[in-house]
């Protein structure tokens, strides 16, 4: 059943992936973008395609899924770490969408798809399929620590990034507009909202019985 789940999750995950890359190479636009802006050429598309936390998330769970469709056993410090984190930004990125981001894009054709695949089978498979499966336990303190590093350093680029080209790939993030007094107060937020979520899945961990 491992096996199964994750191997589905990975083959949507990495369609998804290989389907937005398709529309981006054929001049489309990134489901992720907001409004729409003056063309620019491919490679900063791209780059800032992989800048978003919805797209590094998807991408951590598409490694994670394909190491539990070769292994459901699988463990060791790095891999709890990528195992977390997949987990973490995963379920940050289902929630901000549906509040935060919500509304502010409309899909049309393959985006549908593209924005469901990242935003809402991504986020729901993930998780129902780790409170279901596992493995645990896999969570503890140490881990917890590590798994920190990739969401604070994705937030350092972020800024730097957006200070130096004025592109934020999330609205409330653009200091630009909003002032980084006001952006940073949303920073503090959404770190202790993943602290607690992270407290929250070990906790949940602990409290289900370990796989075999």
């Amino acid at each position: 059943m491992q096996r199964t789940w994750n191997l589905i999750l990975a083959l949507v995950v990495g369609a998804t992936i290989v389907a937005q890359l398709v529309v981006l190479l054929s001049g489309g636009q990134d489901v992720n973008t907001a409004s729409a802006a003056a063309p620019v050429a491919l490679p900063t598309r791209l780059l800032r395609f992989f800048s978003y936390f919805t797209v590094q998330s998807n991408l951590l769970v598409l490694a994670a899924a394909i190491s539990l469709a070769i292994d459901p056993r699988r463990d060791g410090a790095v891999w709890r770490v990528l195992r977390l984190d997949a987990l973490l930004g995963i379920a940050v990125t289902g929630v901000v969408s549906a509040t935060l981001l919500a509304g502010l894009v409309q899909h049309v054709g393959i985006g549908v798809w593209i924005n469901a695949g990242f935003h809402q089978f991504s986020p729901v498979w993930t998780l129902v399929g780790w409170l279901l499966l596992g493995p645990r336990p896999r969570i503890d303190l140490r881990t917890l620590g590590w798994a920190f590093a990739w969401p604070v350093a994705w937030l350092a680029y972020t800024m730097a990034h957006g200070a130096l080209t004025g592109w934020y790939p999330y609205p409330f993030l653009n200091a630009d507009k909003l002032g980084y007094g006001q952006v940073g107060i949303t920073l503090v937020v959404i770190l202790g909202a993943a602290l607690a979520t992270a407290f929250l899945l070990r906790t949940i961990e602990r409290w289900l019985p370990p796989t075999r």
